[in-house]
């Protein structure tokens, strides 16, 4: 089948584009490039070389490539037409698909027409299950799986709610207080989620410390025994302590088992879930998909696909042979899956979504040489794939690419990356890690062939992600050496925005850091906005282990601009054994932390503190000057408001003016947003006192305003987004005394319809969280627990501020624009009103509320709030019960 002569000019445009070097590439030749021509109207039988000829498939047009490179004289350009390519198999490349000569082979569409490699099947002959039901259904193709489904372009939660019978723990699984699941139709598709995140006021979190999110399927379900898939329950259950006196397991980096008595937050994946506009479920032994409509949506004529394919390109090469000189240009990568976590491996986190795996993982895998048995090196856990994987690669280019509705991590650059270019793409609607670069398995390759080396990573816009591994990061670095991170702009995400650095946690039980080749890493002029929206303990920028051999081929990170962290956490984060930082002229504003924290350098030789230098940053914290123990701090000046920071420094931060109109072309339709999340709320005095994650998938229409809603009597509370950021909760006022009330949190903008529901059962511990209270839990110090009511804690602290030491820049009295700017238990109050803007989960400010309650509620004048349980789906509200 031939395509429309219309196209013709189109196939031109993309190929006058791409040879003029839109990319900005390298210049080849000036000889004409050789064009290839794909469409999804075409057929493989045409030569591909007439636009108005194309070939049909991606596999046909790299076989024609393949043809055709052997003796390059200029580039070969495969133009995709503008369409969805379905994939049924992997476009698997190899050093045969490289450009030969100097030339390059580019894979190209254009930005504004993106044609899509798609690994997703279309659900089609959708009907209502009933005369009255919302629940719509229609047939599955058989043997489908799969974790996501997308409505027009749109994610929908799979079916998800509160655990609805008390549970036990026992070393299988646990006895329920009733057989409720074990009726339910499939239970062994069931899952379990394990949130991490702060604990506060009555919410109880678990997670592998609260950096993290586990999940693991239930194998089954007999009366009120249910027993979970192995081995993802020894891996998050049984994991190996010390036996020193450390009181830590031998990972080193989280607790031995499952937080919050190892109760689940909420539940997955049943059909008796089904209850929200948004959600679905898919009835594998029965081939048929549920799902309830949103608003608007007619599923006779929306496009419902099901992503089925877990890798849609593959680019992998040798130590010997790499893929090289291939291009991606303006091509949207979408609909894949990730099946791993549906299997009895589940997803048993670790940290950034690296998990322990295999029958004994919990007791080997990557503990090398602290226990009998180890395997090596010390760290290497398990990275979850990219659904665009690349590894033994040099000078591969993605341009104005499109990563979204991605099921697991959304690009993968692995070992033996080098010299490779991310620029101008957008990432969002991704499950997981947005962009990895190097893995943690070789911190000390045998060649320089394995290095993860020259990267570079710029100018993009990572939003809104990740949307089901919630320990996922922006970009996730492990070991590599000469990257480039800069002008990204990254906002809205579940935990930190961008991650470098592995191995450092040994430094715990005061041994070495892994020792690796990391060197010479950039992380300059990023704009990064509220991250740290779901998790806790991570930050804007986290970095850990040894990043050089000095400070002068150390890693650095300059000229960012960092705002409104949620979760506790720093905006700029040396974790353990973060060796050789130089952190200079960043513009840090509105988070609970600005920079955190010392480590003592355990290295041969060394003493003190890992050495770092913090010099010239804007933030609302600081510490006096001082050059001892390794760590500089000079320079530094406090801001009371963004506009106090230096414009430069600020207007020079996200992408380049060239790439902004670029990155907001639209990757989906304007949908309702997801609903804010992790609701509690505890009562006092005739009114009820509610707080909340916010909402940070907003799919285009971004939250202006919550409101609460209190039921029975309908009382409401409204706080615009901005309140919300520097307050952390709202009060509903004028409640009866000793009446239990259900809070619904919705956020919309102005007068939209509500967007999530979220249910929780009110109960007197929230007012017993109440005694604990800013400071009672040391003389000097905020601390709070890395992972809320779990072993092995880590504290952080927080800084005290002296008021009067010190002025914002620019207004010092005293010729000196440092301050030393510590937070105090008195000042918590007054310090939190200062920071304007700050991020929406204040724990002062939530703390704060905690003392005020206690400290006016006469006896039996508590509103119950009954805790517990997660909802979470797009078209309702988070409620609090």
């Amino acid at each position: 089948m031939s395509v429309p002569r219309s196209l013709l000019a189109f196939a031109t445009a993309i190929a006058t584009a791409v040879g003029l070097g839109l990319a900005a590439a390298p210049a080849s030749a000036a000889s004409p490039p050789t064009l290839l021509f794909v469409s999804p109207n075409g057929d493989d039988a045409n030569s591909g070389t007439n636009p108005l000829r194309p070939v049909r498939t991606p596999e046909r047009a790299r076989d024609l490539v393949r043809s055709r490179n052997q003796q390059m004289t200029s580039d070969i350009i495969v133009s995709l037409l503008p369409g969805t390519y379905r994939l049924t198999h992997t476009l698997e490349l190899d050093a045969r698909d490289s450009g030969t000569n100097g030339h390059r082979v580019i894979w190209a569409g254009l930005p504004f027409a993106r044609p899509v490699l798609s690994g997703g099947v279309p659900i089609t002959g959708w009907h209502p299950t009933g005369p009255d039901s919302k629940v719509w259904s229609a047939p599955a193709p058989p043997g489908l799986a799969t974790r996501q489904l997308y409505v027009d372009g749109v994610r929908a939660q799979r079916a998800a709610g509160p655990v609805p019978v008390t549970l036990t723990s026992t070393p299988t699984g646990y006895v329920a207080s009733a057989p409720t699941m074990a009726d339910w139709r499939n239970p062994n598709q069931l899952e379990f989620v394990y949130t991490g995140g702060d604990g506060y006021w009555g919410l109880r979190t678990g997670g592998l410390g609260g950096w993290t999110e586990p999940r693991c399927p239930i194998a089954g379900i007999s009366a009120t025994t249910i027993t979970m898939a192995q081995p993802c329950w020894d891996n998050s259950t049984r994991r190996v302590n010390r036996t020193d006196t450390s009181g830590r397991t031998v990972n080193l980096v989280g607790p031995s088992t499952l937080g919050n008595r190892q109760l689940p937050m909420s539940v997955e994946n049943a059909y008796e879930l089904l209850d929200q506009p948004g959600e679905w479920y898919l009835d594998g032994p029965a081939n048929t998909v549920y799902y309830i409509p949103r608003t608007g949506e007619e599923l006779s004529r929306a496009d419902v696909e099901a992503p089925v394919l877990q890798t849609l390109v593959s680019g992998h090469g040798t130590v010997d042979n790499p893929i090289h000189d291939v291009s991606f240009r303006g091509i949207q990568f979408s609909y894949a899956t990730w099946l791993t976590p549906s299997t009895p491996e589940g997803f048993s986190e670790i940290q950034a979504n690296y998990t322990i795996t295999g029958p004994t993982g919990y007791a080997t895998q990557g503990l090398c040489q602290f226990i009998d048995g180890g395997t090596c090196p010390y760290g290497n856990w398990t990275k979850a794939p990219g659904n665009v994987s690349f590894a033994y690669d040099q000078g591969i280019e993605f341009f104005a690419d499109a990563f979204v509705h991605l099921g697991a991590a959304g690009l993968d650059l692995g070992d033996g990356s080098q010299n490779g270019t991310v620029k101008g793409c957008v990432f969002t609607d991704i499950s997981g890690n947005g962009l990895e670069l190097g893995g943690v398995d070789l911190p000390l390759p045998a060649t320089a062939a394995d290095h993860t080396s020259g990267n570079q990573i710029a100018n993009n816009h990572l939003y809104a992600l990740p949307v089901e591994y919630h320990g996922g990061v922006a970009i996730d670095v492990g070991y590599a050496e000469q990257t480039t991170i800069a002008h990204n702009r990254i906002d809205h995400t579940a935990y930190t925005a961008i991650s470098l650095g592995w191995g450092g946690w040994p430094d715990k039980i005061q041994v070495a850091a892994t020792p690796n080749y990391s060197n010479h890493n950039l992380v300059a002029d990023n704009l990064i906005r509220d991250p740290m929206q779901y998790l806790a303990d991570g930050g804007g920028i986290y970095t850990q282990g040894i990043t050089g051999t000095s400070l002068a081929d150390g890693e650095h990170l300059t000229g960012n601009v960092i705002l409104n962290s949620l979760d506790h956490g720093h905006a700029l984060y040396t974790d353990n054994g973060a060796t050789f930082s130089t952190i200079d002229g960043n513009v840090v504003f509105g988070n609970e932390n600005d920079w955190g924290a010392r480590h003592t350098d355990y290295r041969p030789g060394a003493s003190g503190s890992d050495p770092t230098d913090i010099e010239n940053n804007f933030w609302q914290q600081g510490d006096r000057d001082t050059g001892t123990t390794n760590v500089t701090l000079k320079n530094n000046r406090i801001i009371a408001s963004l506009d106090r920071a230096p414009r430069d420094i600020v207007d020079n931060a996200g992408p380049e003016p060239v790439f902004r109109l670029l990155l907001a072309l639209p990757v989906s339709r304007p949908s309702v947003p997801d609903a804010p999340t992790l609701a509690t709320a505890f009562g006092a005095d005739g009114s009820g006192y509610v707080a909340w994650n916010p909402t940070f998938v907003e799919h285009g229409r971004p939250v202006t305003r919550y409101t609460v809603t209190a039921s029975p009597g309908g009382q409401q509370a409204s706080i615009p987004v901005e309140d919300f950021r520097r307050l952390g909760y709202a009060v509903v006022p004028g409640l009866t005394n000793g009446t239990p009330y259900t809070f619904t949190v919705r956020g919309g903008r102005h007068a939209d319809p509500g967007l999530h529901h979220h249910r929780y059962r009110p109960a007197d511990h929230h007012l017993h969280r109440a005694h604990r209270t800013v400071g009672q839990q040391h003389p000097q110090h905020l601390h709070h627990d890395r992972r809320p009511g779990a072993a092995d804690p880590v504290h952080v602290q927080h800084q005290r501020v002296q008021p009067g030491r010190g002025e914002p820049a620019g207004g010092h009295r005293h010729g000196d624009p440092r301050a030393d700017h510590r937070l105090s238990r008195r000042d918590a109050d007054r310090i939190a009103a200062r920071r304007a803007g700050r991020a929406g989960r204040d724990r002062h400010s939530r703390r704060d509320a905690d003392q005020r309650l206690h400290d006016n509620a006469a006896p039996g004048t508590a509103v119950p709030v009954r805790a517990a349980g997660l909802r979470g789906q797009p078209g309702g509200a988070d409620r609090a019960r």
